[in-house]
């Protein structure tokens, strides 16, 4: 009887499955189409009425335009900062002296007044050691190299008019003095851009102090003032804590 009953059980799901996977009976040629409208049907437009919606499109055109350049305007406006003759004057002075260190290496600080009577001779003193050290660097480069070049051309012979007879002739000192030549020459090299770097420092010194001397008054009070006082002691009102003697430490910036 169980057996049976899940036979018919199994024909039951069976049909039911292949019934579910039957076509629909609605099928694409049987929706009534729907008539479209040609073109012969549209709505002609006379010369007069394409004249009049030309125009009309290009007077918004021409609105958009003239909307965009206002807000254009009025953003470029907005974002403008109005500056008085004072402020103008003020930012003139302070970038002034750089300008002219740039030029004329202590000018700035002459424009600035305050140390420049000590700034300027460091500011040359340091030109003349520059120029020092690359003369020394560039007369031993040049010696040394006239040497080497005549050491590889006569199989490492000695120079008649050698300026260092001390040296025997060989291969090994030649190879010495070619590592000597470049070492001259390396120093000479940092030499200049050490010179250019000095050029640039002093113009930097020259424009910060004018815009600590004209932008922000740093005042000229820089003492320090040391006075003793009496620091209280943390107590309770049971307990009587004396206060101590200190020192008071008073800076002016």
């Amino acid at each position: 009887m169980s057996r049976l009953l899940l036979i018919v059980l199994l024909w039951v799901g069976s049909a039911t499955v292949v019934w579910a996977q039957e076509p629909d009976s609605l099928r694409r040629d049987t929706i009534p189409k729907v008539a479209t409208p040609k073109a012969t049907d549209s709505l002609t437009l006379t010369p007069a009425d394409t004249t009049a919606a030309d125009t009309t499109a290009a007077e918004t055109r021409r609105e958009r335009r003239q909307r965009e350049k206002r807000e254009r305007e009025a953003k470029e406006q907005a974002q403008t900062i109005f500056k008085d003759s004072a402020r103008l004057a003020l930012e003139a002075i302070s970038v002034r002296p750089w300008k002219q260190s740039l030029m004329v290496p202590g000018w700035g600080q002459i424009t600035n007044g305050g140390w420049w009577w000590l700034k300027v001779p460091v500011i040359y003193g340091g030109f003349v050691t520059a120029v020092l050290v690359f003369e020394f660097n560039n007369r031993y480069y040049h010696d040394i190299l006239e040497e080497v070049q005549y050491r590889i051309n006569n199989n490492h012979a000695v120079a008649p008019n050698t300026k260092y007879p001390n040296l025997p002739p060989g291969q090994q000192i030649t190879d010495y003095m070619i590592t000597a030549k470049d070492y001259y020459r390396r120093n000479r090299d940092l030499t200049i851009l050490v010179t250019a770097g000095w050029w640039g420092l002093q113009a930097v010194e020259a424009y910060v102090t004018s815009m600590l001397k004209h932008r922000w008054d740093i005042g000229d009070d820089l003492t320090i003032n040391v006075s003793p006082t009496l620091l209280p002691q943390p107590g309770s009102t049971w307990v009587y804590q004396p206060a101590t003697i200190g020192l008071k430490v008073k800076m002016n910036f």
